[in-house]
């Protein structure tokens, strides 16, 4: 109920699909809600290159609104000539396969060079029947891993223990998982540290992202504000009132927060070393 909820939703819609429909309900002449309506209830079309009409959709077929003065709508990013936006979400299918790709990649190899596996070869000289001592050797060998503590393991004759893997270098998944995060940062257009992300913790570094995340905000409140306005202009209009009216947005201030969050970093970051040092 109100106006802030109808426009998170509005909002979170818009970010989603790219495309955000409203609707305002009008009862016994005065605004009685403001409905989210779902995108596969409307299509929106271009009737002309600058204009656009709404359409409700009813058993598969399209007809024009009866009152299209009550329905809000809005695009973020279209592509030129449509009325169709763009989602923040578009294009990273193909970057989140890659991330995913590398952290499935990571755990099997933890998996693999953490959960140690042993190849035990034993020489079979002067032994006459070498499925026997192989059998003896493997059961000898179980019993010294599986047992509830620390067991020696004690054979006769030429045997050698190696650790498979052991030789194997871990690939370096830093640099693609870093290069995977800079392109979801530059898909959906947010400031790397709220991904975790901190490449430099310098005042100069930190006033850029503040002002970067400052600049997305103020983009969002620009595609937001002609519904704001329909919504106050007819609501000041049915209670017979004059619709001037402007938006007093309030001012975004970052820079605080950039600053919290760096400080939170370097304490982590401290706290860390000073771990390593004692141990």
């Amino acid at each position: 109920m109100g106006i802030d909820n109808f426009l998170s939703a509005y909002f979170e819609q818009l970010l989603t699909y790219g495309n955000a429909i409203g609707e305002i309900v009008l009862a016994n002449g005065e605004i009685r809600a403001l409905y989210n309506a779902s995108l596969e209830d409307l299509e929106i079309r271009l009737i002309s290159p600058l204009e656009t009409g709404v359409f409700v959709v009813r058993d598969g077929r399209a007809e024009p609104c009866r009152y299209p003065e009550l329905i809000l709508t809005s695009a973020l990013n279209p592509m030129p000539g449509s009325a169709m936006g763009s989602s923040i979400l578009k294009g990273l299918p193909f970057v989140s396969e890659v991330l995913l790709k590398i952290y499935r990649t990571v755990g099997i190899n933890w998996e693999r060079m953490g959960n140690v596996r042993f190849a035990v070869t034993c020489k079979n000289e002067g032994y006459m029947n070498a499925g026997d001592r192989a059998g003896q050797l493997a059961k000898e060998w179980s019993r010294a891993m599986h047992g509830p503590g620390v067991s020696d393991f004690v054979a006769v004759g030429d045997v050698q223990i190696k650790a498979i893997g052991a030789d194997g270098q871990q690939m370096d998944s830093e640099v693609p998982v870093r290069q995977m995060l800079e392109q979801i940062v530059a898909k959906m257009g947010i400031p790397p540290f709220l991904l975790g992300l901190s490449w430099s913790s310098t005042e100069r570094m930190s006033s850029q992202q503040a002002d970067m995340l400052t600049s997305e905000l103020t983009a969002y409140r620009r595609i937001l504000e002609p519904a704001v306005l329909k919504i106050c202009k007819t609501w000041l209009r049915l209670n017979g009132l004059d619709d001037t009216v402007e938006i007093d947005w309030n001012e975004i201030t970052m820079q605080d927060e950039v600053d919290h969050a760096n400080a939170a970093y370097l304490m982590a970051k401290t706290e860390q070393l000073l771990k390593e040092g004692e141990a």
